[in-house]
């Protein structure tokens, strides 16, 4: 590609933390450029943050159907190649049957869709239209990720027996004490526009994503009991779930919004016949290997003993630390390569991009599911159904 990718928006506008997020990680590698955007369901809204961005007032839309009718339009060298669709769980089905319709590029925020049905039916519009679809599932994107994906593969921890990992967060309790009586604190707790789960939705599901990135292994079964701490809550907020893989491994998720004092600490420890590894999302620079029979060993991020996988995604030297937005980035840098090959003819390439799917969002609804299915029978083993 001899240019910039041309970006659009959907959601993000003013005071959306997330949005924010993605086009800091986009423009990071100076690759990709917004250029468009429908930012929020109140036209408003959407043109006062257009103005923010310095957008050309044309290019900022009032719903997102007018913005894919229209860009869709526009002649190949002015029309956008790819859209970032950060909206509410309940948009993201439409929004991107829109786009894909109308022959566009898609990155979108997890979870994939409302429901597992539809994240089905968005699977077979992906698959019919041969575009490029992205899951923003951010914590692939860490090097020390990669390079504990990497390990797994060269059998360095040999047969994967054991799998925990865990989500733990505390703001909910805060966002209670802030909020006025019998109103819902925030839309993931609202099942209307949530779906089934909140917790495990929004932040379980990151978990179940990390362990499968990692190790490669497919849920079998799940007993999950999902629990409803705060009052007024409409959905789960904390959930303690076993596992089933696929090949015989065992496993422990754990995600929870209601743990106070923890912050965002995503974590996993994978036992294997000849080794494991732990990775901590607080201190995302180093992995930890240890052994039955030799000393633990700490990897950390940007040196030179680090394999292609890490080295690929990695900015600094070591001794700087990468962290949260260099992670999304890498996402949006795998997807990149992947929509500039489509564009050259190219796509796909023999070895495959690094980045989650649109088949890795149906895993993670179906998950979500089964998780709630389960719960609501008391803890009973539920298989996963990922495919149709």
């Amino acid at each position: 590609m001899n240019r910039k990718l041309r970006m659009g928006m959907v959601g993000g506008g003013r005071g959306a933390f997330i949005g924010a997020v993605h086009r800091m990680a986009a423009n990071l590698d100076g690759k990709i450029e917004l250029v468009a955007g429908c930012f929020s369901s109140d036209p408003e809204k959407s043109k006062l943050s257009g103005e923010d961005l310095f957008l050309d007032p044309a290019r900022v839309y009032s719903s997102y159907a007018e913005m894919a009718q229209t860009e869709a339009a526009l002649p190949p060298g002015e029309c956008i190649d790819f859209v970032s669709i950060v909206t509410r769980n309940d948009l993201h089905f439409p929004v991107a049957k829109a786009f894909l319709e109308a022959g566009i590029h898609v990155i979108c925020e997890k979870p994939l869709s409302f429901s597992l049905a539809e994240g089905k039916e968005l699977q077979k519009i992906v698959e019919r239209s041969g575009l490029v679809f992205a899951l923003t599932h951010n914590y692939t994107g860490y090097p020390m990720v990669k390079e504990a994906r990497a390990m797994v593969k060269a059998g360095k921890l040999g047969r994967i027996l054991k799998i925990v990992a865990e989500y733990p967060q505390g703001y909910a309790l805060a966002g209670m004490k802030n909020q006025a009586e019998g109103a819902i604190s925030n839309w993931r707790s609202n099942p209307s526009v949530s779906g089934v789960s909140c917790c495990i939705g929004d932040i379980g599901t990151h978990a179940e994503n990390l362990a499968r990135y990692i190790t490669g292994l497919e849920l079998e079964s799940i007993a999950a009991d999902l629990n409803t701490f705060l009052p007024q809550g409409q959905l789960d907020d904390d959930g303690s779930m076993l596992v089933r893989y696929q090949g015989g491994a065992r496993g422990v998720l754990y995600a929870s919004q209601i743990s106070a004092g923890e912050e965002n600490n995503l974590n996993i420890r994978i036992y294997g016949t000849e080794a494991s590894i732990e990775w901590y999302q607080e201190h995302p620079n180093e992995l930890v290997v240890k052994f039955a029979d030799a000393p633990r060993q700490i990897w950390r991020r940007g040196n030179s003993y680090n394999g292609p996988e890490a080295a690929k995604y990695t900015r600094l030297p070591f001794g700087h630390p990468e962290a949260f937005i260099e992670a999304f980035a890498n996402v949006y840098l795998a997807a990149a390569e992947a929509i500039s090959d489509h564009l050259a003819g190219s796509y796909p390439r023999a070895e495959g991009y690094d980045f989650p799917t649109v088949a890795d969002g149906v895993e993670g609804m179906a998950f979500i599911e089964a998780a709630v299915a389960s719960s609501q029978e008391n803890a009973a083993w539920k298989p996963v159904h990922a495919t149709a």
